[in-house]
């Protein structure tokens, strides 16, 4: 190629951010494959840039022998030492070709090879960059709907904001700044797909670690989020700072830290709790703002009973059982709630058929029972005892057995 290529891959560089060892190898690749072309794959060619030079240098290869065969891959010995004084039988001999001198089809050939090669150097690009950033939390802005998707635009890549991944109440404008999470990143025929999330319980973690040195710097940890996105969040905190409330932090002075969270989530409640290895503990913080009067565990079934004030049943339930809902899921632990009266009916009517069942004299009890009864009786009786009792029970049986007839 007659045009000094050193240029124009530098501006590609630059522009593009691709490395120029694979612009190189994607213009050596281009003219080869033209090349092919025009001869019909028929001789031995390679193509390597000059760097010197700018441009892309194409040689043909042909063995020396003594009788010519195939004369697009053969040279006879004679021939040969014409270009090389040098060479023997069996040597590779290598001619250089005049690249330019390719036909328009083989021209647009090389084009097409070397645009399909920077187009997969982007992609690999992009797919690089963004692979281990999920779970993070990236600023965008918004360019289109397809189909009620957002297509985002992140600066190196455009990200997908997917319909399911929306917050239903939140609603988006051309040219809008939109804050989300990167959720996941897939790698597609069409090249690096990244899927982003306004909905996932990860965004509040990120946008916590954000507005709070704390939690960045290592000394307060967010333990668990349970989130309804768009109505409610509750996250649960701990310190390793005895002198760090952990709480106090994700507050932070006047309110200030969570309320540019919530500004963020257009309004949605969040609910700061503090977390503790204690169950019990860590549930009434959870039930919050409710009060919680004792609790009734279960940890073979990772359950508890949970008793409230009656004035403070609903609220600890919440509306359509959001608060309770939000408590299991933060906890991990399914929670059953009452309020004191239904416990304390609860508890009177066991105590009442417990009581029945002491209540029932020994001669109203089926006659069945009763016999069980006696047999066991006389089995754990004194000897005295045991022997008149087996034998008021063998006589019993042997009367059943009579003909009733008789």
């Amino acid at each position: 190629m007659l045009v000094n290529l050193n240029h124009i891959i530098e501006q590609v560089v630059k522009e593009k951010g691709i490395d120029r060892g694979i612009l190189v190898e994607a213009l050596e690749s281009a003219v080869l494959s033209a090349a092919n072309k025009k001869y019909r794959n028929t001789r031995d060619l390679e193509a390597h840039f000059n760097d010197e030079l700018g441009e892309v240098e194409l040689f043909e290869f042909v063995t020396v022998v003594d009788e010519v065969v195939d004369s697009y891959k053969e040279i006879d010995l004679e021939e040969a030492r014409e270009i090389d004084e040098e060479v023997e039988i069996g040597d590779s001999l290598g001619m250089k070709i005049e690249s330019g001198n390719f036909s328009r089809i083989a021209a647009q050939t090389a084009k097409q090879v070397i645009i399909q090669k920077v187009r997969e150097a982007e992609r690999e690009k992009v797919y690089n960059e963004f692979k281990d950033r999920v779970g993070e939390l990236v600023n965008g802005i918004v360019r289109r709907y397809e189909r009620g998707d957002l297509i985002i635009d992140l600066g190196l890549a455009e990200g997908l904001l997917p319909h399911r991944e929306q917050v239903p109440r939140e609603n988006y404008r051309k040219g809008d700044r939109a804050r989300v999470l990167i959720s996941d990143v897939k790698l597609s025929t069409k090249g690096p797909q990244i899927i982003l999330s306004r909905t996932h319980a990860g965004l509040v973690s990120a946008l916590f670690q954000f507005e709070v040195p704390e939690i960045s710097e290592g000394i307060v940890e967010i333990k668990a989020v349970a989130r309804e996105a768009g109505s409610r969040t509750k996250i649960a905190v701990a310190s390793y700072d005895p002198d760090v409330d952990p709480v106090g932090a994700c507050v932070g002075m006047r309110g200030s830290r969570v309320q540019n969270v919530v500004s963020e989530l257009r309004g949605e409640k969040i609910d700061i709790v503090p977390w503790s290895p204690d169950v019990g503990r860590f549930v009434c913080a959870a039930l919050a703002p409710a009060e919680v009067t004792r609790i009734y565990l279960d940890n073979e079934e990772q359950a508890l009973e949970v008793i409230v004030p009656d004035d403070q049943l609903s609220l600890a339930i919440g509306k359509k059982g959001q608060n309770v809902r939000l408590a299991a899921r933060l906890t991990g632990w399914n929670i059953d709630i009452k309020s004191e009266t239904r416990a304390a009916e609860a508890a009177k009517d066991v105590q009442e058929e417990t009581d029945e069942l002491k209540e029932i004299p020994a001669d109203e009890m089926p006659s069945e029972e009763l016999s069980e009864i006696e047999v066991a009786d006389a089995e754990t009786a004194p000897e005295g005892v045991s022997e008149e009792l087996k034998e008021a029970t063998e006589a019993n049986e042997e009367g059943s057995s009579e003909d009733p007839t008789v």
